[in-house]
């Protein structure tokens, strides 16, 4: 059986850490206070970013090894594991924003906290800060450690989640700036995709799995699913998924052509399960049916 380091609650995580719990459901970790350890598998039951300083063991993800500049933030969701076994110590560095979902139940960011894509972000896909944007974040982590410190009180939560919220609104905001400031890498993912589907249609696959997924796309391309989506809608203000159906029209468009075969036929080549299915998605697309579409042309 593997061995993973499981971190069930923020009081077991700051132990580990040799930090203070000032509250049970949110902490902001100084890694600092660490003490070296060798390299593990760890499993975090709640919601975790890092903001890396320098090389750090715990940001090793699966068996892949990333080396990220200063100001980096890095996001998991809960029950994520992260790092590897080896025989080998580091000395943890950096800060960490850890917080149960517990905390944030019944409250707007508990309710759209599936909106923060970058938390099913692969860690290969992390943020990564300007000097103004790091400052920027280190204000809001003071800002939540300011009211970790004060006594208790009604106001605590209304104000740790606020501030975790408003963080998170950041992250989207300096997310978006990366995908426009890395426009050349992404240029080449979305080059990338247009040569995976052409592939894609000219081989069996089609017949012997079905009509490309988003998700098989994106693990063609090595990316997060949602990272992938995020990136496609940015750079093309259509879905992955829309960006899939237009191809499979035009795709369609050239086949219909193809006076040999029946629409269903086509239908059945491109990887539709039912011709109904094809018909549907046609009209929705072109306005017409593909046998109007022939018939047409």
């Amino acid at each position: 059986m593997e061995d993973i380091i499981n971190f069930r609650n923020i009081k077991e995580y700051n132990a580990f850490n040799n930090n203070e719990t000032l509250h049970p459901l949110v902490s902001v970790v100084d890694l600092d206070k660490a003490e070296p350890r060798k390299l593990k598998r760890l499993r975090y039951e709640f919601y975790t970013v890092f903001l890396k300083k320098i090389h750090c063991g715990d940001l090793r993800y699966g068996l892949d090894h990333y080396d990220y500049e200063e100001g980096t933030l890095i996001f998991l969701a809960p029950g994520q594991v992260i790092g590897e076994n080896k025989d080998e110590y580091y000395q943890p560095q950096g800060i960490a924003l850890v917080f149960h979902p517990d905390l944030i139940a019944g409250t707007s960011l508990g309710k759209n906290i599936g909106d923060y894509h970058f938390f099913s972000y692969g860690v290969n896909e992390a943020l990564h800060l300007t000097e103004q944007e790091r400052k920027i974040i280190q204000d809001c982590f003071s800002k939540i450690e300011y009211e970790l410190q004060h006594a208790i009180d009604k106001h605590s939560k209304q104000l740790i989640v606020s501030n975790i919220e408003l963080f998170l609104n950041y992250c989207t905001r300096f997310y978006d700036r990366q995908f426009i400031t890395r426009e050349n890498v992404n240029k080449g993912v979305l080059e990338r995709f247009e040569q995976v589907l052409d592939h894609y249609f000219s081989s069996d696959k089609p017949q012997n799995i079905g009509l490309p997924s988003v998700s098989w796309c994106a693990e063609e391309l090595n990316l997060s699913s949602n990272y992938f989506g995020d990136l496609i809608k940015k750079e093309t203000r259509v879905s992955a998924q829309e960006y899939i159906q237009s191809k499979v029209i035009n795709v369609a468009k050239e086949r219909i052509f193809d006076n040999s075969k029946s629409i269903s036929e086509v239908a059945y080549d491109l990887g539709f399960k039912y011709p109904q299915h094809f018909t549907r998605l046609f009209k929705q697309k072109t306005g017409v049916t593909p046998v109007e579409y022939r018939n047409l042309n």
